[in-house]
């Protein structure tokens, strides 16, 4: 009877078990990367996966490139599941194999061979030999049907691999140094050794010169490639058919170490083969992993599959075989010596490995030192001769203790035997800095400083790494580890702990502009100064005001430092935001820095253009405002830097201020500074005579409308006379009326046939009513004094003809007495009346 075995897809490198499975809520297939160590998996998708090849630390996934798509890929990945290299290939990759340097795919016509390689594979002479492996070709295909002269054959022409054959490919497999093709002709399969066999492999297995085949059937036979034996035919010919067969085995694995051992399952049971000789059978439904050191680990992958998301430790078995077993209890039961001998009739590294362990446990020091020699364990060598060079014996078990892991035994010892240097020493190798911090305090004697601040830094990086901030702030604390806490203190976020921390440094401190530049970061701006100061580096705190526009500050640093760039620097910055038509930026840069003067110019410039696109006029208005605002600051500024000319007490700086000023204020027309609130005064006029004229005072309206006659510079002359036709014509002042239809007509700025519909409404109002104030203007006769001219009030647009009345502080605009109660702000700026 024959077990049949399901086949997985499956594979084992560098403690890591690979293997696939499908989800019904994924087309994909799910492969998992299991590392059996740490009990760690790594998933990942795989479309179209056809099989998985695994060797030493790596391994192939085989998929096809896309379901309408001939292609196949090759991914070379790690044993975490990471791609590190993908090759497309256009034959079908039926059979695949993988040595520590190639990858072999085959398909029935062809084979393809991929010499890989891995970034820390790499040596300084693989390196400097790329090109030349380039040259060579590290991928190459060949037809079954091809003789290879192993010169330039196997360039990668597919052409060929898609002919047809009458001997097709059915396995392969290889070693470091050979690479075996078999292939059907009829009933028999041939090889590279030229030698045929009346069955067909299922798997073959190679190591050395020794070639295991299992056929479909079950069959595991063996052969020699390198026998040289002579035929019927009484020629000499290479290779022989071993006298061993097997049926029913679905699994084997040669040993790593030892040529003449393998391992084979065979239905539920594993046997161990000693040249050719079984040992007695283990029973197991495990996947042979592993053979290597006298053990062998497999994996139960039927009952991992079962439950493939959360694979169990405990379906990896380790089996140890017999020579390693009967060593052991010949080592527990009879002695060393007994059991040196019968390692020495059946040597092996680990056989003697594990009487030098056994050795040095009972402090058998020459046996040891003889055991670890025949290993080649040259550490353990070492380790022994040490030994041998102390007198006391429980020194000697504490060290015994220590090298088989067994810390806190060797600790005890050190501290039984008043050593507690030992001990620490021993922490220290292990890294475990709690107890080195530990052993420390609990100490009789006074403890090194040194080694404390050592301690509580080691462990306030165990916490950081973890980022635990919290933690760590307080074994830095203690360890004096002021870089890493400035660190600890940002990441937390905690700016009063790293403002602390900045004052407590010395002045030019190697830490202050790191923690000014964490200042910077986070926008701390007063903070990041005071740290550059204290470090001396005036020119990066005022870079840093201006970064964080703090303007004021920055023009405040660069004089009492005596820097001269801070004036070219804001220009050249201001520059920069015109530029980018972020003219808002630049009046608040000058504003902030004191340069009201150019902020005013820039804010003039804004309520011009607006004032062009005919925007909402209470919008101008505002902006002429703001305009006028930042002159009358740039006024109180120079009176305030003469005024500390004539006192002598203001600063020289401000007076260099004052000067540069008084300089600008020649060189500038007098529109700015003398008439800055024409532009305001303009538009509020204008909005007021609208809002009365709505309102019903139509007389008080055409008062204020009389005053837009000059403003001509500022708003157009077709609106003013437009909104003064109206005012008059309601208020029935018609003679003040045919003055501003006589003056839209003869506007040049107007079309003729504006102008016609002009003449045609002038027309019909007068042929109507006669061209004459029934009462002369109040407003109009004051008009006409020229320097004599009365104030006006800016809440009615009456004149003011009472010596009592009130006058804004800010724009010293007027407002009848009677007027000013019902305001709470200026009509004209908005400054409070209070």
């Amino acid at each position: 009877m024959l077990v049949r075995f399901v086949n997985h897809r499956w594979g084992y490198c560098s403690n890591t078990v690979v293997y696939a499975y499908t989800r019904p809520d994924r087309p994909e297939y799910c492969v998992i990367f299991w590392d059996t160590k740490n009990n760690e998996k790594y998933v990942k998708y795989v479309k179209s996966l056809l099989s998985i090849t695994t060797c030493g630390d790596f391994c192939i996934l085989a998929t096809k490139a896309d379901e309408t798509h001939p292609q196949f890929v090759l991914v070379l990945c790690n044993s975490i599941g990471t791609p590190l290299d993908p090759k497309y290939i256009d034959i079908v990759p039926l059979f695949v194999t993988m040595t520590k340097t190639h990858v072999i795919a085959a398909s029935k016509e062809a084979f393809y061979t991929w010499q890989y390689r891995v970034a820390k594979k790499l040596t300084a002479l693989e390196i400097n030999q790329i090109m030349w492996s380039r040259k060579e070709g590290r991928e190459r295909i060949y037809h079954v049907d091809d003789t290879p002269s192993g010169s330039v054959d196997g360039v990668l022409d597919y052409s060929k691999a898609i002919q047809g054959t009458r001997d097709p490919i059915c396995a392969i497999t290889a070693s470091d140094k050979t690479l075996i093709v078999v292939i059907v002709m009829g009933n028999y399969i041939f090889m590279i050794a030229n030698s045929a066999f009346p069955f067909c492999p299922f798997c073959n297995f190679i190591t050395c010169s020794r070639l295991a085949i299992i056929d479909i059937s079950g069959v595991l036979t063996f052969f020699d490639l390198d026998a040289r034996v002579t035929d019927s035919t009484g020629q000499q010919v290479i290779g022989e058919l071993l006298n061993l067969e097997r049926k029913d085995v679905w699994d084997m694995k040669w040993a790593k170490d030892n040529p003449d051992l393998f391992a084979m399952m065979e239905k539920t049971r594993m046997y161990v083969f000693r040249n050719l000789d079984p040992e007695e059978p283990i029973q197991t439904s495990g996947y042979i992993c592993n053979f290597e050191d006298l053990e062998i680990k497999s994996v139960l992958l039927d009952e991992i599959v079962k439950n493939p998301e959360h694979p169990n430790k405990d379906y990896i078995i380790n089996f140890e075989i017999r020579s390693l077993r009967d060593s052991r209890a010949l080592i527990e039961k009879v002695g060393i010596e007994d059991a040196s001998q019968f390692i020495e009739d059946n040597p092996h590294p680990r056989l003697w490995r594990l009487l030098a362990e056994a050795a040095l446990q009972k402090l058998d020091l020459p046996t040891a030192e003889q055991a670890f020699v025949r290993c080649k364990d040259y550490q353990g060598i070492k380790f022994v001769k040490c030994l041998g060079n102390l007198q006391s014996e429980s020194m000697k078990q504490a060290e015994v203790a220590a090298y088989f892991g067994r810390f806190e035994e060797a600790e005890r010892m050190y501290l039984n035997m008043d050593r507690r240097d030992l001990a620490i020493g021993l922490r220290l190798k292990l890294g475990d800095w709690f107890r080195v911090l530990q052993l420390l305090k609990t100490g009789s004697g006074a403890a090194d400083d040194s080694l404390l601040e050592q301690a509580h830094n080691a462990i306030g990086d165990y916490f950081a790494d973890r980022q635990k901030w919290l933690n760590a702030v307080q074994y830095y604390v203690q360890g004096r580890n002021q870089e890493r806490l400035a660190e600890c203190y940002y990441m937390l976020e905690d700016y009063e702990g790293l403002e602390n921390l900045a004052n407590s440094l010395p002045e030019n401190h190697k830490l202050l502009p790191e923690i000014a530049q964490m200042f910077v970061r986070v926008g701390m701006c007063e903070q990041a100064v005071m740290a550059f100061l204290k470090c001396n580096q005036p020119k990066a705190a005022v870079d840093t005001c201006v970064h964080l526009n703090q303007w004021n500050k920055a023009v405040e640093l660069a004089k009492n430092h005596s820097m001269k760039e801070i004036g070219s620097l804001l220009a050249r910055y201001a520059s920069h935001l015109l530029e980018k038509n972020k003219t808002l930026d630049a009046i608040e840069l000058y504003r902030k820095a004191n340069y009201f003067y150019d902020a005013a110019k820039l804010m003039f410039k804004i309520a011009d253009e607006e004032a062009k696109k005919r925007t909402k006029p209470l919008r101008v208005k505002k902006l002429y405002v703001l305009s006028a605002l930042l002159i009358e600051q740039y006024h109180e500024q120079v009176k305030n830097a003469q005024r500390g000319k004539v006192t002598g007490k203001s600063s020289e700086a401000t007076s260099a201020l004052a000067g540069l000023l008084e300089e600008d204020v020649l060189s500038t027309t007098s529109r700015f500074t003398d008439n800055a609130w024409r532009g305001a005064e303009a538009y509020h006029f204008f909005i007021l005579a609208q809002r009365q004229l709505y309102e019903g005072y139509v007389d008080m309206a055409l008062k204020t409308a009389l005053h837009l006659k000059d403003y001509e510079d500022i708003i157009p002359a077709v609106e003013i006379y437009s909104l003064l036709a109206l005012c008059a014509c309601a208020s029935r002042a018609f003679g003040t009326c045919s003055k501003a239809f006589v003056k839209l007509e003869s506007l040049e700025t107007l079309s003729s046939d504006q102008k016609q519909q002009y003449e045609e409404l002038a027309l019909e109002i007068f042929t109507k009513y006669t061209p004459k104030d029934n009462r002369k203007s109040e407003l109009d006769s004051l008009l006409e004094g020229g320097e004599g001219k009365l104030p006006t009030c800016v809440a009615t647009g009456s004149p003011i003809t009472e010596y009592q009345f009130w006058m804004c502080n800010v724009c010293k605009h007027c407002v009848l007495a009677q007027e000013i109660s019902n305001y709470n702000f200026c009509p004209l700026c908005h400054s409070s009346v209070g």
